[in-house]
């Protein structure tokens, strides 16, 4: 074992060295597309670079339109077309500057200073990581065992799938503001929640896990619910087995040593980082990809291979990819497509109810979503969570930030039963909450970005400049 972490920590510096020698170049390309902003970024490759590159793109709230990705020897070169979240060019000057810092040497140092919920540092709290079946009221109760043993909840996210719950929750002492550092404390608290998830005592376990370490939230609830096997679908209806098949492909390259991943779904935020993400903690590496997620459907390609460097060989290696990649889609959306929310808003129209059905109030594919935007204090959690519950309301997904003095609060709620939740109920808890602090926010999943073509192919990357590039390394079969 001691041989092992002492290899793990040269094999560590080796890569610091590479990275010091060999720094990541970045140039911004604002005058190729009309549409969206070119980011360049070649490096020396190392394993896990694709992904803290997405994610790296992704923290900075830009959305990824087009990208061409190819990784194969030992210098990555990827081009991203992006935009801002107003679908608009970037006009800031530093940006290459910021993801240039992100990915050298001194990224970790870079990324602790920042305070959201995609990464919270070490230092400033105490994490606490859940998991189990998912039930209504689940929430509140988790909350109301912090507020009672005198937490403070400085930022937390919340994701639901198949009927399985993963938080992340960062939390100080109510009194100190300090992350909690007493041993017996701790575990009083971990048991507490334990004994709240475990009790509808179901087949599957959940699990408690506190530590002081840093993280990357998303990428940790990634991880989380993979560990819990959200994606295993035994004991579901099958109903649905025909369109997760139309969504996700894996076929094998022969001539070339890889295997093809094809998928297709309703594009929104943060896809490219769910599934590379996916990919990566399956212990995939991405050799070439092309995306596409310029109107209301997303395209992405894969060139892979496994760690040990073979393709897939095996129908149920194969089928678990399919079922893994399908969970890290769906796990921030809910079953009902954005073509079929599309279908309904335009039949309401049509019948012409569409203001007497939802009056001030969007459909949202993982239900209607509430922001929350009030000063902090001790127990506002609790409160409002307690007040969904008493109210039939159940939280599909949350992400609970502070900044400075201000709680910014986003919850996705349905109704009890998996519904759409009425708009007296909604505008009920808005009275009791304050109408002036808890707003139902426009939904801007439901607007399509402007297209400027169609779907792509690493089979026919010889359209435009930037696709030549990969078009020359001699992928000219398409096997979408």
């Amino acid at each position: 074992m001691d041989f092992w972490t002492q290899s793990l920590a040269v094999d560590d510096e080796f890569e610091k060295l590479v990275l010091r020698m060999n720094p990541p170049r970045v140039t911004v390309d604002n005058t190729s597309s009309r549409k969206a902003t070119l980011i360049k970024v070649d490096s020396a490759n190392k394993r896990g670079s694709l992904l803290e590159l997405v994610q790296v793109l992704t923290d900075m709230n830009l959305i990824i339109r087009r990208a061409y990705i190819s990784s194969d020897g030992e210098w990555f070169m990827d081009v991203f077309h992006v935009t801002d979240q107003h679908g608009n060019k970037l006009l800031e000057d530093d940006v290459a500057e910021r993801i240039q810092q992100s990915l050298g040497p001194r990224a970790c140092s870079f990324r602790s200073t920042r305070r959201s919920v995609g990464f919270q540092a070490a230092v400033e709290n105490t994490t606490i990581e859940l998991t189990g079946r998912d039930r209504p009221g689940l929430l509140s109760e988790i909350f109301a065992v912090l507020t009672d043993h005198k937490c403070n909840v400085v930022a937390a996210e919340v994701w639901t799938h198949n009927s399985r719950m993963a938080s992340v929750v960062y939390i100080t002492d109510e009194e100190t503001g300090s992350p909690i550092d007493d041993n017996n404390r701790l575990k009083k608290i971990e048991r507490l929640l334990l004994s709240v998830l475990m009790e509808d005592r179901d087949n599957k376990s959940a699990n408690t896990a506190v530590s002081a370490g840093g993280t990357h939230t998303e990428r940790r609830l990634h991880q989380m619910m993979y560990a819990d096997r959200d994606y295993d679908m035994n004991g579901l209806n099958g109903g649905s087995g025909d369109q997760r098949k139309s969504l996700v492909t894996v076929e094998g390259c022969v001539e070339r040593g890889y295997t093809v991943v094809n998928l297709r779904s309703p594009d929104r935020p943060k896809l490219l980082f769910d599934t590379v993400c996916t990919l990566t903690d399956m212990q995939y590496v991405v050799y070439h990809a092309a995306i596409t997620a310029e109107g209301p459907e997303a395209y992405q390609e894969y060139y892979i291979r496994h760690t040990d460097g073979y393709p897939i060989s095996l129908e149920a290696e194969r089928q678990r990819l399919i079922h893994c990649l399908d969970a890290a889609i769906k796990r921030r959306t809910s079953e009902v497509t954005a073509i079929e929310m599309y279908s309904f808003i335009h039949l309401l129209i049509q019948l012409e109810i569409w203001c007497s059905f939802l009056p001030k109030l969007v459909l949202f594919q993982q239900g209607i979503r509430l922001e929350l935007c009030s000063d902090d204090r001790i127990g506002l959690l609790s409160d409002v969570t307690r007040i969904f519950r008493e109210n039939g309301l159940s939280v599909t997904r949350a992400e609970v930030t502070t900044r400075g003095s201000q709680a910014i609060n986003v919850f996705y709620v349905i109704d009890s039963s998996g519904n759409l939740v009425k708009s007296q109920t909604i505008e009920a808890v808005r009275k009791e909450i304050g109408s002036t602090i808890l707003h139902v926010k426009e939904d801007e999943y439901l607007k399509s970005p402007p297209q400027e073509s169609g779907r792509f192919s690493l089979g026919n990357l010889f359209r435009t400049r930037s696709e030549k590039f990969l078009f020359n390394l001699g992928f000219i079969k398409s096997y979408s």
